[in-house]
């Protein structure tokens, strides 16, 4: 499983102006056409914020990277990029995220890296322990209840 992990697709894209509703409908088309490939999980279209900002970031979620790959090589695929140069500045920058950096995604903040490794296993790990303490003030009484192979946790 390690070797084909869950995957998080960051793009960025730039249109050009005048061409934004173009790009809405093309948009509609790629987020609907990827929906129908194996192991998509989801996306979001994080929209301009004002007028003067045209800036699109779109989050693809996949649940293996294999599944991914089948969909950006896919034909279908290719022909949306080539339509999308034509309304778009440049070609856009394309971040693919895996594992733990999934959960710290910052998709309002455009250039900003997840955080390090080291910070995510240390928030994680501190949650896990508060939620396990928590636990052991609950009343375990009606544990006794339950039969044994549940019971065992």
């Amino acid at each position: 499983m390690h070797a084909d992990p869950p995957v998080t697709v960051d793009v960025v894209q730039r249109v050009r102006r005048g061409n934004e509703q173009a790009f809405e409908a093309l948009l509609e088309q790629i987020v609907s056409t990827a929906s129908t490939f194996e192991g998509y999980l989801g996306s979001s279209v994080f929209r301009p914020n004002h007028n003067d900002d045209s800036e699109y970031r779109i989050v693809f979620k996949f649940d293996r990277l294999e599944n991914l790959k089948r969909w950006e090589h896919s034909k279908v695929r290719q022909q949306f990029l080539t339509q999308a140069r034509n309304l778009t500045v440049d070609a856009g920058t394309f971040s693919i995220i895996t594992g733990l950096e999934t959960w710290f995604t910052l998709p309002a903040k455009p250039g900003m890296l997840p955080p390090p490794r080291y910070k995510m296993v240390l928030v994680s790990s501190l949650a896990i322990f508060g939620i396990d303490r928590l636990l052991m003030f609950l009343p375990l009484g009606w544990l006794a209840q339950l039969p044994s192979v549940l019971r065992a946790y």
